[in-house]
C-alpha cells in the first residue's frame, strides 16, 4: 500500500479549486467592473460583521492589541477597499497615448487587463492585513485569486478559510492552509503572478519555483530598517515617535525600525528620553501593559533571547518564554558586527549605535543590503533630504516611522534584497494587470509608401517621417 505524502495530498486537495479558479477566468466571469465592485463590497461586508472574530484571532494568534488589531489591520483594509471602489473606474479604462505620424491615421491605448489565477503567499506577523490587502488589488483588477494563509497565525488561518468562501465568489477565490508541505506542492502548479510576502531566504525559494513556469512575482521582504537621529532633531518628538514604529505589534514589523544611528552628541539624551516613552507607552511593567504583544513562538522567542547578548541593555531586557513575554528592549554599545546587526530583528530590540558625520551614517547604510524603509530624524529638512537622496530604499519617511505605506497614493514595496515590485492603492492595481498595447488602424486610406517595390521617393519620404 503506497501514502501519498503530504505535499502530494495538499495537491490533489488543491486541484479542484485551482481547475474551478482558472474555468471561471477563461469564462470571463472576473472581467467586468460590476463584478469587481460586488466582490470589493462582498469583501467590505466580511471585514465588517467579521470584525470582533478577526479581532479575537489575532489576540490569539499574537496577543495583538485589539487597538493595534483595528488600527494596522482591520481599518487599513477597509481603507483600502474604500481607495479602490472609488478610482477603479478610472483605472480600467484604455489609456490613449499619442500615435506618431507615420502611423496616421491611428489610435493608439494601453488596455489593463486581469493576469488570470494568481497565488497570493502572507505571513504570519500582519496575517489578516498581508492577505486581504494584496487580494483587494488582485480583485479590483479582476484575477481569480488562490490564496495561502500563514500557518504559524493558525487562528486567524483558520477564520480565513471558513468566512472568506461564505462572502466571496468561491469560483474566483480560493483559500488553502497548510505549512511548508502544503506551499511547496502549490508552487508546483502553474500561476500568471505570485505575490509573497516574508522573509528574503523563501523569497529566493518562490523564485525558483516561479521560474519553471516563468512566473511574474512580487516579492515583500524585509531587512535592517535604519533609523537615522541627526543632532538637531526634536529628541522628544524622535523617542516617541521611534518607540511606537519599533515596538508596535512587538517589534514583529518588515518596516520597524531595525536599529538606530544617533549622532553621537546625542546618544545618551536620546536614550534617555526613550525610557521616559518606554514607561509613558506601557507603565513600569509592559508584561502587565493590555497594549504590549507577545512574540508569536518559542522558536522565534528563543532567536530573540540570542540577540540579546549584542550589547549593553539600557531599558528592557525581560523575557518570559512561557508566556511568549519579549519586554521592549533598548540596547546601547552595541559593535557593527554584532549578532543583532547581522540578521533582521524582527521583535522588541532596538540596537543603538552612534555616527559621527551624516557622510558616517550615509557610508554605514550603503555598506549593508538595501532596507524596505528607511528613518530620518532631523530639523533641517534638506539634509534629511540628502541623506534620503544618497542612500537606497524601498520607501523612506522624514520625522517618523513606516507611515509612508499608510499613504495609499504611494506604492509600498522594496530594492534589492528587501523585495521587488509594489502595491497599495493603484500600485497594487497595475501590479495584477497586464499593460496591453492596442492600435485600431483603419483600412482607408492605405498608402503604399511602406509597400515594395522601394523606389527613391519612398525613401526621401520614409526618412523624413521616421
Amino acid at each position: 500500500m503506497t501514502t501519498a505524502s503530504p505535499s502530494d495530498s495538499t495537491d490533489q486537495n488543491a486541484q479542484p479549486g485551482l481547475a474551478r479558479l482558472r474555468a471561471a477566468f477563461n469564462q470571463g466571469r472576473t472581467r467586468p467592473l460590476e463584478w469587481r465592485y460586488q466582490q470589493l463590497d462582498a469583501l467590505s461586508r466580511f471585514i465588517t460583521e467579521q470584525e470582533n472574530r478577526i479581532i479575537d484571532a489575532l489576540r490569539s494568534d499574537l496577543g495583538k492589541p485589539s487597538l493595534e488589531a483595528y488600527v494596522a489591520e482591520i481599518a487599513y483594509c477597509q481603507s483600502e477597499i474604500r481607495w479602490m471602489r472609488k478610482h477603479l473606474k478610472a483605472w480600467a479604462a484604455p489609456e490613449k497615448v499619442p500615435t506618431p505620424l507615420i502611423w496616421q491615421p491611428g489610435r493608439s491605448r494601453i488596455c489593463r487587463e486581469p493576469l488570470g489565477v494568481v497565488l497570493i503567499i502572507a505571513p504570519w506577523n500582519y496575517p489578516f492585513q498581508l492577505l486581504i490587502a494584496p487580494l483587494t488589488g488582485a480583485i479590483a483588477a479582476g484575477n481569480c485569486v488562490l490564496a495561502k494563509p500563514s500557518e504559524i497565525a493558525p487562528a486567524t488561518s483558520r477564520l480565513l478559510a471558513e468566512e472568506l468562501p461564505r462572502y466571496l465568489d468561491p469560483d474566483t477565490v480560493h483559500v488553502v492552509e497548510g505549512g511548508v508541505d502544503e506551499t511547496t506542492a502549490l508552487l508546483n502548479n502553474r500561476f500568471d503572478h505570485i505575490f509573497y510576502t516574508g522573509n528574503g531566504e523563501v523569497g529566493r525559494v518562490i523564485l525558483q519555483a516561479a521560474a519553471k513556469h516563468l512566473t511574474p512575482v512580487t516579492l515583500e521582504l524585509g531587512g535592517k530598517c535604519p533609523c537615522i537621529v541627526d543632532q538637531d532633531a526634536d529628541l522628544d518628538v524622535a523617542a516617541r515617535r521611534i518607540l511606537w514604529g519599533k515596538f508596535y505589534n512587538a517589534g514583529q514589523t518588515c518596516v520597524a525600525p531595525d536599529y538606530v544611528l544617533a549622532h553621537e552628541a546625542i546618544e545618551n539624551r536620546l536614550i534617555e528620553k526613550m525610557r521616559a516613552a518606554l514607561i509613558s507607552f506601557y507603565g513600569d511593567d509592559p508584561q502587565k501593559s493590555a497594549d504590549f504583544g507577545r512574540i508569536v513562538n518559542a522558536r522565534h522567542h528563543r532567536r530573540l533571547c540570542r540577540l540579546l547578548a549584542g550589547g549593553e541593555v539600557a531599558a528592557g531586557g525581560v523575557t518570559d518564554e512561557q508566556s511568549l513575554y519579549f519586554a521592549p528592549t533598548i540596547l546601547r554599545k552595541v559593535a557593527a558586527d554584532a549578532p543583532v546587526m547581522s540578521e533582521e530583528v524582527f521583535g522588541p530590540i532596538l540596537p543603538v549605535l552612534t555616527f559621527r558625520t551624516t557622510d558616517d551614517a550615509v557610508a554605514f547604510v550603503n555598506e549593508r543590503p538595501k532596507p524596505l524603509a528607511l528613518y530620518v530624524f532631523a530639523d533641517d529638512t534638506r539634509r534629511a533630504l540628502s541623506i534620503i537622496e544618497r542612500t537606497s530604499s524601498g520607501g523612506a519617511t522624514i520625522n517618523h516611522t513606516w507611515v509612508h505605506l499608510a499613504v495609499p497614493s504611494l506604492p509600498f514595496g522594496g530594492v534589492g534584497e528587501s523585495g521587488m515590485g509594489a502595491y497599495h492603492g493603484r500600485a497594487s492595481f497595475e501590479t495584477f494587470s497586464h499593460k496591453k498595447s492596442l492600435l485600431l488602424k483603419p483600412t482607408f486610406p492605405d498608402p503604399a509608401i511602406l509597400y515594395p517595390p522601394y523606389d527613391e521617393g519612398k525613401r526621401r519620404w520614409l526618412r523624413r517621417l521616421l
